[in-house]
């Protein structure tokens, strides 16, 4: 086979596993998230709020990786649910502040056996799970991926 061709094969490809795993991940996470009425997207969002409790959108976007409009109808879907409020900087009435309500407090009891059972069930070593996520956080940081 041509040399430039061998790059299409798709057992030549890093995005193909890399994608494939994340499907298969966020397949095991649907039911565990189902029981918390929340999409995996949500869930993250709603994990950096039982970090943070009040967070700028700005801030969120980048913590997750996420483009605004993106963000936007997710939030509202969340203070829709309760678990959130949205509203303007006191200091700064152009930043748009996410702040946790009560009942999303509620939900991280709910949610914390989450993590827990997906930890269960891995296959990789936790020093291959430090190394795997080293990895993917430097994809992320790369150049390429922004």
């Amino acid at each position: 086979m041509n040399e430039d061709y061998a790059l299409l094969l798709l057992e030549n490809q890093v995005c193909f596993p890399t994608y494939a795993v994340a499907n298969k991940i966020l397949r095991r996470y649907q039911p565990l998230l189902k029981e918390l009425d929340l999409t995996y997207t949500q869930y993250v969002t709603m994990m950096v709020l039982w970090e943070k409790e009040t967070v700028n959108e700005k801030d969120l976007v980048k913590a997750l990786y996420l483009q605004a409009n993106t963000l936007t109808d997710l939030l509202k879907k969340l203070q829709k649910k309760g678990f959130v409020t949205i509203g303007k900087s006191e200091s700064d009435k152009r930043n748009i502040v996410i702040r946790l309500t009560d009942e999303g407090r509620k939900l991280k009891e709910k949610a914390v056996n989450v993590p827990k059972t997906l930890i269960e069930e891995h296959w990789l070593t936790d020093e291959e799970v430090m190394q795997f996520k080293a990895l993917l956080y430097k994809l992320l940081e790369g150049d390429w991926c922004k």
